[in-house]
């Protein structure tokens, strides 16, 4: 891939930074580049880069940025998973994508236990990496294949979550290009401003290529349990979750426990581990407190990488986890002292039983979070929703194409919620990422945002880490 008179200026400049790796950039003109290079995670939103480049070194992706910036092209880092909206892919055709796949180095300071890796490693990949290197964890997803420098910036919400924090939280330190090109180094110490926006909005902000992270001792005891109602109406439902509803909402609730609730079209589940002995968990008497018949399953399991595969073996992740595919998502988030009224429940419930759908391939999915993720002030990080006690995310999967009917379902079933809680200030979790969202920044960022666009106006003045809903600069 040598230049060649009809190079463009960003051709020739990428061209020239990879001289001896051509393999590592490519263009629009290039067989099957939408198929090898841009690999769209949601097929629904269809887009083209003006370039992908697959740097190896911190410094190629600081020479990628200045080639783009020279162009007056915006930029976007993908960590080597997927993006709900190809945001990763900067949402908008023309820009300049850095695929940070390369970026897969690891070590483990066994004195402070402490890891030290590349952002461009799968979760699936981080998780062995620290198991195998001191029996080490920390609280993530519990889909193997997102990136973790997409999903350790945003939040990170998983089983471990309510014990240990967000992912973001176990953060220590990171190395980031800028968009002048500049690498540098971030903590709380040291450049806290630019440090406090990657925790939360880091695609406004520049490329993570290496993150420091404290770790926990993987647990040992857990109990995988799962609660499913399989017959009748769904609008049967209501008390079952009505009363798991109430269970989540004691502040005193053990934070061992995660649990989520997933309505699909066959039915409800309602699932997660206890970090903890079959005896504790028993204890909590969890089944019995919720009031319905169900196909109840409890087993031990004794290995935390059995549990993390677990995890990913739910019905949602089996549809979603991976697989390229046209579908729509949406969330709201919810605080302790904003819980769904029992009317509003019915009303949900007899929603999902009625409405057209468009698709069979729906899931309504309640998280439970709160625990150790509370316990950090909103302003510390970017992550906005630290009063958040649950979310509940949407999502619609097509076959070849998604339909407006289904668009429509998810927007309802939003609207239902929102309709029995009237005035209600309802945030959305960025890693769901819903590109129909009206201002989206100040659901994703909240009461962060004007600090988030001041540090914008200062590191990142001309837009360069852009997205659709990215944080824009403070306006002077």
């Amino acid at each position: 891939m040598g230049n060649t008179p009809s190079s463009s200026p960003l051709e020739t400049c990428l061209n020239s930074v990879f001289a001896n790796n051509s393999g590592a950039v490519s263009y629009p003109s290039n067989p099957l580049y939408q198929l090898t290079a841009v690999k769209a995670y949601n097929t629904d939103i269809p887009i083209t880069p003006a370039a992908v480049v697959r740097p190896s070194t911190t410094e190629e992706v600081s020479k990628v940025v200045q080639c783009a910036v020279a162009s007056s092209l915006k930029v976007q880092a993908r960590s080597g998973g997927h993006s709900y909206a190809n945001y990763c892919l900067g949402g908008e055709d023309g820009a300049v994508v850095v695929d940070l796949t390369n970026f897969q180095h690891f070590e483990m300071d066994t004195n402070t236990w402490f890891a030290k890796f590349g952002s461009g490693t799968l979760l699936g990949d981080l998780t062995e990496r620290l198991y195998d290197n001191g029996h080490r964890a920390i609280a993530h997803g519990t889909c193997p294949q997102v990136g973790s420098g997409g999903h350790l910036t945003i939040g990170g919400l998983g089983p471990l979550s309510r014990q240990y924090g967000a992912a973001l939280d176990h953060v220590e330190e990171i190395e980031v290009v800028l968009a002048n090109g500049t690498i540098t180094r971030a903590n709380k110490q040291q450049n806290g401003d630019i440090f406090f926006a990657m925790k939360g909005a880091a695609a406004s902000f520049g490329i993570i290529t290496e993150f420091v992270v404290h770790t926990e001792p993987a647990p040992e005891d857990m109990v995988a349990y799962s609660y499913h109602i399989e017959l009748g109406k769904k609008s049967s439902f209501a008390n079952t979750f009505a009363a798991w509803q109430d269970i989540i909402k004691d502040p005193g609730l053990d934070r061992k426990l995660a649990t989520q609730v997933i309505i699909m079209e066959l039915g409800m589940i309602i699932s997660g581990t206890y970090f903890g002995t079959q005896a504790e968990y028993d204890a909590l008497n969890f089944e019995g407190r919720l009031a319905q018949n169900a196909t109840v399953s409890v087993h031990t399991l004794d290995n935390y990488l059995g549990a993390v595969t677990n995890w990913a073996e739910n019905e949602a992740l089996k549809l979603i986890g991976g697989i390229p595919g046209p579908f729509y998502s949406k969330s709201l988030a919810f605080k302790a002292d904003n819980l769904i009224p029992f009317n509003g429940i019915q009303n949900l419930f007899n929603y999902l039983e009625t409405a057209q759908k468009g698709t069979l391939a729906w899931f309504v999915i309640f998280d439970l979070e709160g625990g150790a993720i509370n316990d950090i002030p909103m302003g510390e990080t970017a992550y906005a929703h630290r009063d958040a006690l649950f979310y509940v995310q949407t999502y619609g999967v097509g076959l070849i194409t998604l339909s407006d009917t289904t668009r429509s379902f998810l927007t309802g079933i939003n609207q239902v919620i929102q309709d029995a809680m009237p005035g209600v200030d309802f945030g959305a979790y960025a890693g769901y990422v819903d590109p129909k969202l009206e201002n989206g920044q100040q659901h994703y960022w909240g009461s962060n945002l004007p600090r988030l666009e001041q540090i914008k106006a200062q590191i990142d003045p001309n837009d360069v880490f852009h997205n659709p809903q990215s944080v824009r600069p403070a306006q002077s």
